[in-house]
């Protein structure tokens, strides 16, 4: 069960990323971080409700930390989308893996096995190879647009995940997407009326509502599915498969765009399909 619902998230960020790119390269970040948001805090509060009083009472400060981390990271992600190459930032992000694993080891003694490490390894070189578009990617990086952003992102998001993986076996994984959801709405909606930009978001929706809503409702899906993975699987598995939807872009891109992929990274997308299969197999076993 653990990896089906990883390899949900695999699908959903890969779809996620193409989209939140587009957002906020049309809205800003602020603007794009809000809908996703409110979109997140409005459906899930049904099925959230019957547990958050428990959760703010037993849990308050693990609550505030992955809000203001999932905040900090999120701004930072987008903005390296934003203004940054998808070629350019996602093999950075792939270093959100190991993050997330020395976390999970240091805080709460989640070690992998040796299998594990091995094939969590492979798929983060699968991944950084698919995804650098040059063999002289590590020299020209420092001059590319949203590096700094992307690093920051991916440290932001390595703790996103491994708190969000913490918050859902202390709560529920529907409580802690909802608090983050609404929290970050509420910060997104403050700043928005304090640099006087509100008036655009109504008819930005109605004039984009597509793209809103699926963006929306992909990203959504993806951390939920994401967060239910980790109560049957470590959080750094779970964050290794679903990361493999750096590799899924590729392919899509391969098979939709008709790119031609280099020799390098034919090399890196087996290696990363590889890895997601046999991690998940013997996870699962």
């Amino acid at each position: 069960m653990g990896v089906l619902l990883a390899i949900t998230a695999l699908l959903s960020w890969g779809l996620g990323d193409f989209l939140i790119q587009r957002s906020t390269r049309r809205f800003g970040d602020w603007v794009a971080l809000f809908y996703i948001t409110a979109f997140g805090a409005i459906i899930l509060f049904p099925f959230a409700y019957p547990g958050l009083r428990a959760a703010i009472h037993n849990h308050p400060l693990l609550l505030l930390i992955a809000c203001l981390v999932l905040l900090f990271a999120a701004l930072f992600d987008f903005e390296a989308m934003r203004i940054g190459k998808l070629s350019v930032v996602e093999p950075i992000f792939a270093f959100e893996i190991p993050v997330t694993a020395f976390l999970a080891a240091y805080f709460i003694k989640e070690l992998l096995t040796p299998g594990q490490v091995f094939f969590t390894a492979t798929l983060i070189a699968g991944i950084f190879l698919v995804s650098a578009r040059s063999p002289s990617y590590l020299k020209n990086i420092r001059l590319e647009k949203g590096t700094w952003y992307a690093v920051l992102g991916t440290i932001g998001l390595g703790a996103s995940s491994f708190l969000f993986g913490l918050g859902a076996r202390e709560t529920n994984p529907l409580v802690i997407n909802w608090i983050t959801d609404a929290f970050i709405a509420i910060v997104s909606i403050l700043y928005l009326a304090l640099t006087s930009r509100l008036g655009g978001i109504w008819s930005d929706f109605r004039n984009n509502k597509r793209l809103i809503l699926n963006v929306s409702f992909f990203d959504k899906l993806a951390w939920v599915t994401f967060s239910y993975a980790t109560l049957f699987i470590p959080i750094a598995v779970a964050t290794g498969i679903s990361e493999g939807y750096i590799a899924f872009a590729a392919g899509l891109g391969l098979m939709f765009n008709k790119e031609k992929l280099r020799l390098h990274q034919w090399i890196g997308l087996l290696l990363a399909i590889a890895s997601v299969i046999v991690l998940a197999l013997t996870t699962a076993g």
